[in-house]
């Protein structure tokens, strides 16, 4: 898998990820139903533009797998395609966020377990917990930052 750092974000690339994003929460935010998952796909052009940085992976067809996107050394998205989810991917995505934009912290669903325990694994903490989301919702999100002493250096 390759990654390209801030590719231009034409419709054809955003419509790509929304694909993807829309795949990678049905198969890991079962807790949405699926009409909340329509509802909430439509803010994602919007926050896949705006997003200061946006790293996306590809394929060898060049075709995109996954992505993540970095605000002030805060990962605001990560998502993978399910088909090449558990190949180590994620792990590349975020070790790239920690190392290139000094990603330090992060908010995942709580009810993602999952996903906590990836970054759990990566070293990350859980540091607060929110009774609702970003845009008000009812599902817990945390708060995870990197500790200093869990940098770069124990990523590669």
């Amino acid at each position: 898998m390759q990654l390209h750092d801030n590719p231009p974000r034409t419709p054809a690339l955003v419509a790509q990820l929304v694909t993807i994003w829309a795949a990678a929460v049905r198969a890991t935010h079962t807790f949405l139903s699926p009409a909340e998952i329509t509802a909430i796909q439509a803010y994602v052009p919007t926050a896949l533009t705006q997003v200061p940085d946006l790293c996306v992976a590809v394929d060898d067809q060049q075709r995109p797998v996954g992505f993540m996107g970095v605000a002030d050394h805060h990962l605001e998205m990560l998502f993978l395609d399910p088909t090449v989810r558990g190949r180590g991917l994620g792990r590349q995505l975020l070790t790239h966020g920690i190392v290139a934009y000094q990603v330090t912290s992060l908010t995942v669903n709580e009810q993602n377990p999952q996903a906590r325990g990836f970054y759990e694994h990566l070293g990350f903490r859980v540091t607060e917990r929110h009774a609702v989301d970003e845009q008000g919702q009812p599902y817990p999100v945390l708060t995870m930052v990197l500790p200093a002493d869990a940098g770069p250096e124990n990523f590669d």
